[in-house]
């Protein structure tokens, strides 16, 4: 990686702004900034300098910053340019650090070669462009952690653990006349039970950040006139969607972002389903079923004053997927003169002809979207199907790839305790799980880690970062 040419990016993003950055990286920046500046810049000084192009002409009055390598964010010599925040002034500087011998750095390549180097292990190199992209405090503090290690220092817990089972199951295989305390003891047993235990609470922190991280999308769904607009307002809290007895006045599929509980939601109120022939509310229904095609939970509104049952026979639930989680919303509970209040049906009552477990249940929820009253009964709900309803306060920000690499882990961990419990004639494969299973740990920080697999990471950074 010493070797690498140095690269160059804008850093800031695009448009006029006070400030902008150029950012360089590589071996020996010293030519380039001479080239730039004219002089010799002070460690991890800000430095007043005037950047000049080739005929030693002016391009602008700035600040530089010199980082030298170890100490910099890539591990090598790193230079920034802080100039004023026009377009044309960062391009002419971008152009002169070409000039100078530096090339256009790819998306994620600073942190990619920050990670090469030695400075960040994969995960928190992955974190850097999570927490830039999170989209709620509580998705910035999630983030924060995996960034600063914590979620890396968890994962490297578990492996050492793991390597530390090894050594002893691999020690009674080598040398079998050897009295193995620990395994005669069925120590093994224990310490594989409190590393299963462990590795789950890690998991569950983890499924919190994920959901974090991508969110939820919820669809608003249901006949005319039951009051999708009115609880879209109400959980958005904003007029977002026209209110009016007429049905049929929703006629678009209407999207907000929300944040209950800090999970990030995309909320969609969608035309009522219903037989017209009005053209335009057709095409409204159209799109009310492709929402529902891309959504996470459905809300499914019906009048309270209507039969709890009948919600197995409307519209709005023959439109859902089997699969597709729900919560049926008993809306205008206040006319009903039923109290705010939840409930849960087996899903074999409510909808027949659902594939679902028998034990299966449909939550049901009574309230008034007018007043806001039972709707935190709803949002508690939301966020227990989300598998957020012990908050997500202490998650980390995870990946697919890390949900895969643990649960494949844990996989694995099972597995091996199915082997002790068949003594020492399955040892060899016991073994063979701790292996497999430490490897996934070993995935996730990137000691083991494919370079097809480095460049789908990295390719979906910024550029500049």
């Amino acid at each position: 990686m010493s070797q690498a040419p140095p690269i160059a990016a804008i850093a800031t993003p695009p448009g006029r702004g006070g400030i902008g950055i150029v950012r360089v990286s590589g071996r020996d920046l010293a030519p380039l900034i001479d080239g730039m500046t004219g002089r010799a810049l002070p460690p991890r000084v800000a430095t007043r300098v005037v950047f000049r192009d080739g005929h030693g002409a002016a391009i602008d009055d700035g600040i530089a910053l010199h980082f030298p390598a170890p100490h910099s964010y890539t591990g090598e010599d790193v230079v920034e340019w802080h100039g004023h925040g026009g377009v044309a002034v960062m391009r002419l500087l971008l152009a002169r650090c070409v000039e100078l011998g530096a090339r256009l750095a790819e998306p994620g390549e600073f942190t990619k070669r920050a990670f090469l180097n030695g400075k960040l292990d994969l995960a928190q190199a992955e974190s850097v462009a999570d927490v830039i992209e999170a989209s709620t405090a509580t998705a910035v503090r999630a983030a924060a952690r995996s960034l600063t290690g914590e979620f890396s220092r968890e994962v490297n817990a578990l492996r050492d653990a793991l390597v530390e089972l090894r050594m002893y199951a691999e020690a009674t295989l080598d040398f079998p006349d050897e009295d193995i305390e620990l395994l005669h003891e069925g120590d093994v047993a224990q310490r594989l039970g409190a590393i299963r235990e462990r590795l789950a609470r890690l998991l569950a922190r983890a499924r919190g950040g994920a959901l974090l991280r991508t969110g939820m999308t919820i669809v608003l769904v249901g006949a005319p006139n039951v009051g999708k607009s009115s609880l879209l307002n109400r959980l958005v809290g904003e007029d977002a969607a026209i209110v009016t007895p007429i049905p049929g006045t929703t006629r678009d599929t209407i999207e907000r972002q929300i944040e209950i509980g800090g999970v990030p939601l995309t909320v969609m109120d969608t035309a009522g389903l219903r037989h017209t022939d009005d053209e335009v509310e057709r095409h409204g229904i159209a799109r009310t079923r492709a929402a529902i095609g891309r959504a996470d939970l459905a809300l499914v509104l019906v009048d309270a004053r209507d039969d709890e049952r009948r919600p197995a026979a409307d519209a709005a639930t023959a439109e859902l997927s089997p699969t597709l989680p729900r919560i049926v919303v008993h809306n205008k509970a206040d006319l009903a003169f039923a109290a705010p209040h939840v409930a849960r049906y087996p899903a074999k009552l409510d909808e027949p002809d659902r594939t679902v477990a028998d034990d299966a249940d449909v939550t049901h929820v009574w309230l008034c979207a007018l007043t806001g009253e039972g709707v935190p009964l709803l949002e508690g709900e939301m966020l227990r199907i989300a598998g957020a309803s012990h908050g997500v306060e202490d998650a980390f920000f995870a990946r697919a790839r890390h949900l895969a690499a643990l649960g494949e882990s844990s996989a694995h961990l099972e597995r091996a305790a199915e082997q002790l419990r068949y003594g020492n004639a399955t040892l060899e494969l016991f073994a063979e799980e701790l292996r497999v299973s430490q490897a996934a740990f070993s995935a996730i920080t990137g000691e083991f880690t494919a370079d097809d697999l480095l460049g789908e990471i990295f390719s979906r950074f910024c550029i500049g970062k």
